[in-house]
């Protein structure tokens, strides 16, 4: 196993670090929490232009076929910049699923639109019942003819508001098991009977309920094969747990400067606050926590890139993940003393960014008990 940088993934890094110091300031950060499309349109130009929206995606399709790797680097900087906009949705939980189950035709259509930042799509996936289990896939696609009517609510859906495309979860019938029976279904978000209204959360970060009422879904529109579209969602949950991994590390890496700046120039007692050891030792535990971090997650985006097994790496990663960025956002606020809280400061957009991001693509209970699994117990 070899997780260190290449230099062209050096060369990215650093490229990105300095296009999003320019192009992304903390105040267009602000300014997207506020704004009702949540995302800035010549930002997203920009990154469809540097081939960051197709990075994983075959050259034949208009991308770069980069990594999972590769996606993690660049993913790293978008944490530390907290960069707004659907760019998960779209890459990862949409892009991805049509690469790996769309036919020809959906590939060809939608892909090199993606990639040139031309279209907008999610996931829709959970419901009221909050699981990520198949068990909780409650709405129903029936079929009517050529035609399926789909029926149910969708929450948490990210950035459904602005999607011009939703990939629907739903039951087209039962099986043996839970995952027997279900389907994806590629629906145009302006679709009738399809209802979007945005949820107010803590991260700001333009979560939406979807209501289907009898939306009509030829069957052209059906993504992969009917009743087995559970193994291509668990893909999608092991690249998004991945890639939340990946921008918790730059997140906390980012909490941790800041936070070490502030200790270097806050006097208190004539000193500067970070000459004390309880403030030392808080900042040492934060290195511990971020470069722990950038460890396990690298592991299993390099697995995700070598076609290797996966899942042990996968969970290990976001349980660890969660817990460390959530100590490193904590401890951050500690050596602020409580002013990291007010809305002048920028610590508090990555301390509500960091929740978001720990209860995305399951917590850690949910990746423990996945860890006991690949350890048969």
């Amino acid at each position: 196993m070899d997780i260190s940088l290449s230099e062209e993934q050096e060369l990215l890094q650093q490229s990105a670090r300095d296009f999003l110091q320019q192009e992304c300031p903390i105040r267009l950060v602000r300014a997207m929490e506020e704004d009702e499309r949540g995302y800035d349109p010549h930002l997203w130009k920009q990154m469809g232009d540097l081939g960051w929206l197709g990075l994983v995606f075959p050259e034949e399709y208009g991308g770069s076929g980069l990594t999972m790797m590769d996606m993690a680097v660049l993913l790293e900087e978008f944490g530390r910049a907290l960069v707004p906009g659907p760019f998960v949705p779209t890459v990862i939980q949409a892009g991805l699923p049509i690469l790996w189950a769309g036919s020809d035709g959906q590939k060809r259509e939608l892909l090199p639109k993606i990639a040139q930042g031309e279209v907008i799509a999610t996931m829709a996936w959970h419901e009221p019942s909050a699981t990520s289990l198949p068990s909780g896939v409650e709405a129903t696609a029936t079929r009517q003819g050529d035609t399926y009517l789909l029926n149910g609510t969708k929450l948490w859906v990210p950035f459904a508001h602005i999607a011009d495309y939703l990939i629907v979860v739903a039951r087209t019938g039962a099986g043996g098991t839970p995952s027997d029976g279900i389907t994806l279904f590629l629906v145009d978000a302006k679709s009738p009977g399809l209802t979007v209204t945005k949820l107010r959360t803590v991260a700001d970060d333009h979560q939406c309920e979807v209501l289907l009422q009898e939306v009509r879904a030829p069957q052209s529109q059906i993504l992969g094969e009917v009743g087995k579209g559970w193994p291509v969602v668990e893909q999608v949950r092991d690249y998004g747990a991945v890639a939340m991994c990946a921008q918790m590390v730059g997140i906390a890496h980012q909490a941790f400067e800041i936070s070490l700046n502030y200790a270097k120039t806050r006097v208190q007692f004539g000193r500067p606050i970070g000459s004390f050891q309880a403030i030392k030792h808080k900042l040492a535990n934060m290195v511990i926590d971020v470069d722990g971090s950038r460890y396990v997650t690298y592991r299993a985006a390099w697995a995700l890139s070598e076609g290797l097994p996966a899942a042990r790496e996968i969970a290990v990663a976001k349980a660890w993940t969660n817990e460390a960025c959530r100590r490193v956002v904590r401890e951050a606020q500690q050596v602020h003393g409580g002013i990291g809280y007010t809305k002048e400061y920028d610590l508090q957009l990555y301390t509500r960014r960091a929740k978001a991001a720990e209860i995305a693509f399951d917590d850690s209970d949910t990746h423990r008990e996945a860890v006991a699994t690949c350890l048969d117990l």
